[in-house]
């Protein structure tokens, strides 16, 4: 709508995608941001409700496999909640980056993740992958229902826990630092700019699904949100 005098990255017109932080008040006709937060035009070959739906779980799924866990081709990788929203595209993350895939999710959503590209899913509503004999190089938790010591089992001599949550993760992760081994890998992803448009440019060429479960008018949204915003 509108730069200031200063701006250089965009201009008036520009169609843009992004994370507006960690406050409240994205669920605005109108918001104002600095320059240098986390924005990028948005996949010329989506509408602006399926960009909006490529933000948050596909530049925190690439965080967590690429950033932290350094996950390379051939490896072999477990996602649990791979049918959310930060799992959908840590799925097609991990097999874009050669991996592996083994997706937990329940029953309803088994189809959902194969055609995602998971080379075999588990339903956690009858198996436990800990009760398995399968090893991973990465145990990435989307969804903050297992721990470190249930999941240790499953990691190669040098595989990483990877959680999205969890304070008792980041003492973990020191611990584990220090001793060798098995170890817990954790952080916090703020400036999202370089992934937006790695993940932009995936959109564009084919190469990344955008999952959307529901829709909602705006006047549906959760919670109690002043007439202000």
């Amino acid at each position: 709508e509108a730069v200031g005098k200063d701006v250089t990255r965009f201009k008036p017109g520009d169609q843009v995608f992004g994370f507006t932080g960690f406050g409240v008040s994205a669920y605005a006709e109108y918001k104002c941001m600095p320059e240098t937060a986390s924005l990028a035009i948005r996949p010329a070959n989506t509408t602006y409700e399926e960009s909006a739906a490529a933000v948050d779980g596909a530049t925190t799924a690439l965080f967590f496999l690429r950033d932290q866990a350094h996950l390379q081709r051939g490896q072999r990788v477990l996602i649990v909640g791979a049918s959310g929203s930060i799992g959908t595209y840590a799925v097609q993350l991990a097999k874009h980056f050669g991996a592996h895939v083994t997706g937990v999710c329940s029953t309803g959503n088994l189809d959902l993740v194969t055609s995602l590209g998971a080379d075999r899913v588990i339903d956690y509503t009858k198996e436990d992958f800990a009760d398995g004999n399968e090893t991973y190089d990465v145990v990435f938790d989307t969804v903050g229902k297992s721990a470190f010591s249930h999941c240790k089992g499953s990691l190669t001599d040098t595989g990483c826990y990877v959680p999205t949550v969890g304070l008792k993760n980041v003492l973990l992760k020191r611990w584990t630092a220090m001793t060798g081994g098995k170890r817990v890998v954790s952080g916090m992803s703020i400036d999202k700019r370089d992934a937006l448009v790695f993940i932009r440019n995936l959109i564009e060429s084919n190469q990344l699904r955008i999952v959307i479960d529901r829709r909602y008018p705006l006047e549906q949204i959760a919670g109690d949100c002043p007439k202000a915003c």
